[in-house]
């Protein structure tokens, strides 16, 4: 099988949702001019994560800067679809290639953490909705449900996402080895030296290839942040790491901890095959007698509106 080439950005905050966009078609053409057919962003990188802001809440207690600061964060969001996604569809389409990238999408009053899909003809192929937002990220974002767990069987492979510490979530990892994936991205927003063996173990695990994608960035990117003062704004506090892994846990790019940089690698699918010759848990290596999965796709909503007359 010919090889495919990928690429993993790892990119610092924009300073607007309009700019983080054309930071993407930036990275992306370079991406295509490096021959990548895919390039994958971070999570939250349209949107923004907003690391060490804390919107004035404590428990039984809201301030209204706290409000007003997530007001400012909910202007901030996309709508999916809506006119940001249309211009980073056009950037693919520009390029001829798929983007994977992490977004902050707005729905009615709440905002998800959202990783979107665009093919290279510029269309959007879907999005996975972070199911679980970790620790304070609850305060923000709302969950996502099992109708968006997507994987994509695209030219290069089967392509799916699992954001952050979801893939610390062994019945969703699961999951998507059900599904076939074999590019599995992984952008994220931890920076923590934890996090390479566990892309490392994921890759063994589902003998699939891992692309993570993480940000590099200082304190003074986060202005707004409860801990920022001016002696710190230099301060690294998301080293990146990113990286890409194949099914046996070889490192092919990476980890990078010095700033932004645009990751490559080839992927040779049939490396795939060779491992599940020993290990296929979702195959022969499996035990449906002693363990099983149910998966709930339902697109489950708080409000049904029906006509009984119908």
């Amino acid at each position: 099988m010919a090889k495919s080439r990928v690429a993993v950005a790892q990119v610092s905050p924009a300073v607007s949702t309009d700019a983080a966009v054309e930071k993407i078609a930036d990275f992306t053409a370079r991406a295509r001019a490096d021959g990548a057919g895919l390039v994958l962003f971070p999570e939250a990188f349209v949107g923004g994560y907003p690391r060490g802001s804390g919107f004035g809440a404590i428990v039984g207690s809201r301030t209204d800067a706290g409000r007003e600061a997530f007001r400012q964060y909910w202007a901030a969001a996309i709508a999916v679809p809506g006119a940001h996604c249309t211009r980073i569809g056009e950037i693919a389409a520009a390029n001829s290639m798929y983007i994977v990238v992490g977004v902050i999408e707005r729905d009615g009053g709440t905002l998800y953490c959202t990783v979107l899909f665009f093919a290279p003809d510029g269309s959007l192929m879907g999005k996975h909705r972070k199911l679980m937002p970790t620790a304070s990220e609850r305060l923000i974002w709302g969950y996502g449900n099992g109708s968006t767990m997507p994987v994509f069987d695209t030219p290069l492979g089967k392509v799916g996402a699992v954001i952050c510490w979801e893939n610390y979530m062994p019945l969703l990892r699961a999951a998507h080895y059900a599904k076939g994936i074999q590019i599995y991205c992984a952008p994220t927003a931890d920076g923590r030296e934890t996090w390479q063996p566990t892309m490392r173990h994921i890759a063994i695990e589902g003998r699939c290839f891992v692309l993570s994608s993480n940000l590099f960035a200082r304190r003074g990117d986060y202005p707004d942040a409860d801990d920022a003062t001016e002696s710190n704004r230099n301060e690294v506090v998301c080293p990146g790491g990113s990286c890409i892994v194949d099914p046996f846990g070889k490192v092919l790019a990476g980890p990078h901890f010095d700033g932004e940089t645009l990751l490559t690698a080839d992927l040779d699918l049939d490396v795939i095959a060779r491992g599940k010759f020993d290990l296929d848990i979702v195959g022969h290596y499996a035990r449906p007698d002693v363990f099983r999965l149910l998966v709930n796709e339902t697109d489950t909503q708080p409000v049904t509106f029906f006509d009984e007359k119908s």
